[in-house]
């Protein structure tokens, strides 16, 4: 096995090319070509508006996926808290300035495009607490003082994301830096105290809730209630995904989504397009390319000799799986809608330069597997 040491930078760009996981950047873009064929679809068979500006993106991602792939993982980590106050300085620049779309608080508007701070967050995050957590024996992360630092670092962006108001995405920012927690070695039965008390709180919590969040969890229960309401979006998607059978439709040939029954085909409801079209043949070979994409990321987290990597991989892995579960949960009905799209397929511009960015670092840290981090580095 090959070593190299924490000092200077040992690995040449050229072996760093050769070093990065190309199975994995193949596996992206197969996932991505799907979204590209089935927003094509959606468009009617036109490369206009979605299909295009998708391809776009997700071009420039590839280029900045593999720029961050090759840059030494040393620099990411004396970068991780300066990202981080970045992110919270936007989140609280959105409070101040932020435009207002679909009754939130979500957007800056920084003249030529629009981006989502709370997305850029779902980064910085994985990379702090990789950081923090770096820096620690196994023994201080065993005490509850050392973990108030970390907690604070996630509590500030979760609170600022809940103000916009933002739940699903707080809720994921919460559910990914749990995960860092978990890989490393915060014990059990402190996340069993922390589920417990959040579970007395449920109560008070929905006090707190805006009527529409309510609404949305009252129509997961029972969107019967009120089909051509609150509970349409989630009964044209049951009835889309149904009506795709075993086989599916045929390619461009869905009722529901090209009739206009089915809500924002593009963008959280692709999958149930997708479905529709392909069937449940179709359905299971992407969530089987997702699972792939996902045992890839877990395994390169293991790979990885230094805990920052290891804790990096982790994150970023445990978020993709969020992802992908949330919406297919959601558009089958299994858990409220929430507004989380399905990565590289759904189409959006803010949250495919953060996948790309997320995926860069994966494969950043494979690059990077056998560097040894100490510690403690100077110059962090």
């Amino acid at each position: 096995m090959p070593h190299w040491s924490s000092r200077g930078n040992d690995l040449s760009f050229g072996r760093k090319l050769r070093d990065i996981n190309w199975g994995l950047v193949l596996l992206i873009t197969l996932i991505a070509c799907t979204g590209f064929a089935t927003l094509y679809s959606a468009a009617g068979g036109d490369i206009d508006p979605w299909a295009d500006r998708q391809m776009a993106r997700f071009a420039i991602g590839l280029v900045i996926m593999i720029a961050i792939a090759v840059t030494d993982i040393r620099v990411w980590m004396r970068l991780s808290y300066f990202v981080y106050a970045i992110g919270v300085v936007l989140l609280v620049a959105v409070e101040l300035f932020g435009r207002i779309g679909m009754g939130a608080q979500r957007w800056l508007d920084v003249g030529i495009f629009h981006i989502q701070p709370s997305e850029i967050m779902k980064i910085a995050l994985m990379l702090t607490l990789a950081r923090y957590f770096h820096g620690l024996s196994y023994d201080e992360v065993g005490r509850i003082r050392w973990l108030f630092i970390p907690l604070a670092i996630v509590l500030v962006p979760v609170g600022l994301v809940m103000k916009q108001p933002d739940l699903g995405t707080a809720m994921l920012l919460l559910a990914s830096s749990g995960a860092v927690f978990f890989f490393a070695g915060v014990r059990a039965w402190k996340f069993i105290a922390v589920i417990v008390a959040g579970g007395a709180c449920l109560p008070v919590a929905w006090n707190f809730l805006h009527d529409y969040q309510k609404k949305r969890v009252l129509t997961f229960m029972n969107p019967e209630e009120d089909p051509l309401g609150s509970g349409y979006h989630i009964l044209q998607s049951k009835i889309a995904l149904g009506s795709g059978g075993f086989t599916g439709k045929g390619y461009m040939q869905g009722t529901q989504s090209h009739l206009s029954f089915l809500p924002e085909k593009q963008t959280d409801f692709i999958f149930t397009m997708l479905a529709e079209e392909h069937g449940l043949i179709g359905a299971l070979v992407l969530i089987a390319l997702y699972i792939l994409m996902i045992a890839y990321g877990y395994a390169i987290s293991l790979r990885s000799r230094s805990q920052y990597g290891r804790l990096l991989a982790g994150g970023l892995t445990t978020m993709l799986f969020l992802y992908v579960f949330i919406n297919i949960a959601m558009v089958s009905g299994m858990v409220p809608v929430v507004g989380v799209p399905l990565p590289l397929v759904s189409y959006g511009g803010t949250a495919m330069m953060t996948l790309m960015v997320g995926l860069g670092l994966l494969i950043n840290v494979y690059v990077h597997r056998d560097v040894e981090i100490p510690r403690h580095m100077s110059g962090l």
